[in-house]
């Protein structure tokens, strides 16, 4: 080895082992540096974690499912011996019920009474017996005038409130009413909602046994129930997919021909919770009588709910989630244009 390679080892390994101090207190300085990051990562692991776990177990735990209610007897189904109407729940059903009640009942008996006591005055009084020889008057002025203008009378008094019945089961839907469609095949119901966003589903009866295990009444009782809110104004759309059904619901006065090719339209508002029955009152086929029709009608909030669960939305809120959206996205906006203006960071190089 001559001396200019000697020479260089010497000053390289006096090199290294000056550079090897400032090594290892680098090394030493480099934890140190790095320390009070560490407590902060461990203390925001448990906090992550926390909320992971909340935001698993709310993911896990199911929506509350719409249970149907249970019927209440004597109310929205027919009794047995019953020689009434039933109980009316709409304002159209009462108005109606009283006026078969207080009008026409009272007319319609007091005419039999009358007609039946006057037959049998004439039996007793103008017998042959009693009377051997028959009046020969031919004309009574004062009874020919009575029993022509007492009868008018009548039935002014009756087409009044009569008038008054059909416009009231003829008045059109406010604005604000619930719209639902119902069709009618054979031989079951189809409803939709289309202010709500729910498709078409259709309705069948069920079994009498499943009724009854149910505490429904037997070929009443259906699989899927046409559900309602009360106090808030109904709108029916009824029509027919193959001939001619009719929805009737006698609980709310409402009887509606389903003809296929036509909308006919029926306006209602229910007072009270419960489960209706009705039936196709429409002569429509071998099945005709397996055609019942359930209706629950529940308190606004529990109709929301179940809209939910159908998967459709209340009437203005796909509006009231759309404002907070719409205003974020300005400020996305603008936050992404300051985003692209700013400078890149410099990253630092070594030579």
């Amino acid at each position: 080895m001559n001396r200019r390679t000697y020479g260089f080892m010497m000053a390289m390994a006096l090199g290294l082992s000056a550079l090897a101090p400032s090594v290892a207190m680098a090394q030493e300085a480099a934890p140190a540096a790095q320390a009070p990051a560490v407590p902060a990562v461990a203390e925001a692991a448990p906090v992550a974690a926390d909320n992971a776990t909340a935001d698993n177990a709310a993911a896990a735990t199911p929506a509350p499912a719409f249970e149907y209610a249970k019927p209440v007897p004597g109310v929205g189904q027919p009794q047995s011996g019953e020689i009434d109407f039933q109980e009316q729940f709409t304002s159209t059903g009462n108005y109606a019920y009283w006026m078969h009640s207080y009008i026409l009942l009272p007319v319609i008996t007091f005419i039999s009474l009358l007609v039946l006591a006057l037959l049998l005055w004439v039996i007793v009084r103008y017998r042959r017996g009693a009377n051997p020889v028959a009046s020969r008057t031919s004309h009574n002025t004062a009874i020919e005038v009575a029993w022509t203008l007492i009868p008018v009378l009548i039935l002014i008094g009756v087409a009044i409130p009569s008038i008054d019945l059909l416009a009231k089961q003829f008045k059109p839907a406010p604005k604000d009413a619930l719209t639902v469609k119902v069709t009618g095949y054979q031989w079951y119901w189809g409803y939709e909602y289309p202010d709500n966003g729910i498709g078409e589903y259709v309705s069948n009866m069920l079994p009498p046994e499943k009724a009854i295990e149910r505490g429904e009444p037997a070929l009443l009782a259906a699989d899927n129930r046409l559900v309602l809110p009360v106090g808030v104004p109904i709108k029916l759309i009824v029509t027919g997919s193959d001939v001619i059904h009719s929805f009737s619901v006698p609980a709310f006065w409402v009887k509606e021909d389903a003809v296929p090719g036509r909308l006919n339209e029926k306006t209602f508002t229910i007072s009270k919770p419960g489960v209706y029955y009705g039936q196709c009152s429409e002569l429509c086929g071998a099945r005709h009588g397996f055609m019942p029709i359930a209706v629950e009608a529940v308190t606004p909030e529990r109709f929301a709910q179940w809209v939910k669960l159908q998967g459709g939305t209340m009437p203005g809120e796909t509006s009231a989630e759309a404002e907070p959206a719409a205003a974020a996205a300005p400020a996305a906006a603008s936050a992404a244009t300051s985003n692209a203006a700013a400078p890149a960071p410099a990253v630092a190089t070594t030579s």
